[in-house]
């Protein structure tokens, strides 16, 4: 199933966005065999399995890649692989003898994807941080706020998952499709940094531009805005407008009781203070379901701010059957869909672990072969 079923791919385990790419590849088709470690160590908030949601469709065996037999084994399955990826320091991986070098090595056309927030070189390379340093780094963090108050903290869509682990997905598939023409692989360095970087483009030329302010909230997109910002209404809910263009703030404004013609001109900026406090006192007079009805499915460029568990059943949501309940747990289906080659969500333990893992990317010959050597461990 889906459209990358041919691809094989050896995920070394780790948090944040090696795991989301793994999960993406999965969801897609990929075949992913995922390393764990044989030690129990802190990988971020333990909870039972079939809630690892961003480990969904792998299997997974448990290797120790500091012994002599473990390095031999997984050598052996990366000569089976089209993509390693991985997400240690710089020079871990090294370290162990499973660079980039003896990889590819024993198999040539191999894509050996690298993972790190500040990139493989660099005075930060080294340091330990998460995705709120990456992201405060690169001016993004920064953009983000209300005026007067300090920078929002986004959860880590922006650092890990957008700039990391899409990022890493984009350069996973485009050095395997170069690997299918030339037969030769690469190494692929993913910086979170690089990724929020390259998120930001749009920013730093507005910016180069003269048409960005670098103080919060103080520009179209960023809450500055009167007509795109989010409004509380009289039961405590909030919406959404983002009503950029005339012909849709019209529309919002007419719908909301109002003339467009009578409001302060929303082309100068120093009237911005004055409609949002308009904005603000229409809003509380109804509630969020009463503004639905209104607004909902009209030009108004309009939304409900919703929790998740209010997601899950949104008419919409639940017309694209965007959720799909696995092993009992309600999640996100894959995306994006394809007509031709439909992905599925897998079962979120994984389906083979341990011999049954290896079986199927060695074969018995090759692993009986391995275990009369004594160099596999009882799985």
């Amino acid at each position: 199933m889906g459209p990358l079923a041919d691809l094989k791919i050896v995920e070394f385990a780790a948090i944040g966005p090696v795991p989301m790419c793994g999960m993406l590849m999965a969801d897609a088709g990929a075949t992913v065999l995922r390393i764990d470690r044989t030690k129990d160590v802190e990988l971020g908030t333990r909870r039972p399995p079939r809630f690892e949601l961003l480990k969904r469709g792998r299997t997974s065996v448990a290797l120790d890649a500091k012994s002599p037999e473990g390095r031999a084994l997984i050598l052996e399955i990366v000569r089976n692989a089209d993509v390693l990826l991985e997400g240690f320091r710089p020079g871990v991986m090294e370290r162990l003898g499973l660079g980039p070098e003896p990889c590819l090595e024993v198999n040539p056309r191999l894509v050996y994807a690298r993972m790190t927030g500040w990139g493989q070189t660099g005075p930060l390379a080294h340091v330990a941080a998460h995705d709120i340093n990456y992201v405060a780094l690169t001016g993004a963090l920064a953009a983000m706020g209300r005026k007067e108050g300090a920078p929002a903290v986004p959860l880590n869509l922006v650092g890990d998952f957008g700039g990391g682990a899409l990022y890493l997905a984009f350069g996973v598939l485009a050095a395997v499709m170069e690997a299918r023409g030339s037969g030769r692989g690469q190494v692929v360095d993913c910086a979170i940094t690089d990724g929020v970087l390259s998120l930001m483009t749009m920013f730093f030329g507005a910016r180069a531009a003269g048409m960005w302010n670098l103080a919060r909230a103080s520009n179209v997109i960023d809450s500055g805005a009167p007509f795109y910002d989010v409004y509380e209404c009289a039961d405590g809910g909030w919406v959404s407008i983002g009503a950029i263009e005339t012909r849709f703030y019209d529309e919002l404004v007419t719908r909301m009781g109002l003339n467009a013609s009578t409001l302060p001109d929303r082309s100068d900026r120093q009237n911005w203070t004055e409609l949002r406090q308009i904005f603000e006192q229409v809003f509380r007079q109804k509630s969020r379901d009463q503004w639905c009805e209104i607004l909902e499915g009209t030009d108004s460029c309009f939304a409900p701010v919703l929790d998740m568990d209010e997601a899950l059943v949104h008419p919409h949501l639940k017309a694209r059957a965007a959720f799909e309940s696995v092993d009992g747990v309600v999640q996100p289906v894959p995306a994006p869909r394809f007509s031709r080659t439909p992905t599925a969500v897998s079962s979120t333990v994984p389906r083979l672990t341990g011999r049954e893992a290896l079986r199927a990317w060695l074969g018995e010959e090759r692993l009986v072969q391995f275990e009369n050597e004594n160099l596999l461990a009882p799985l």
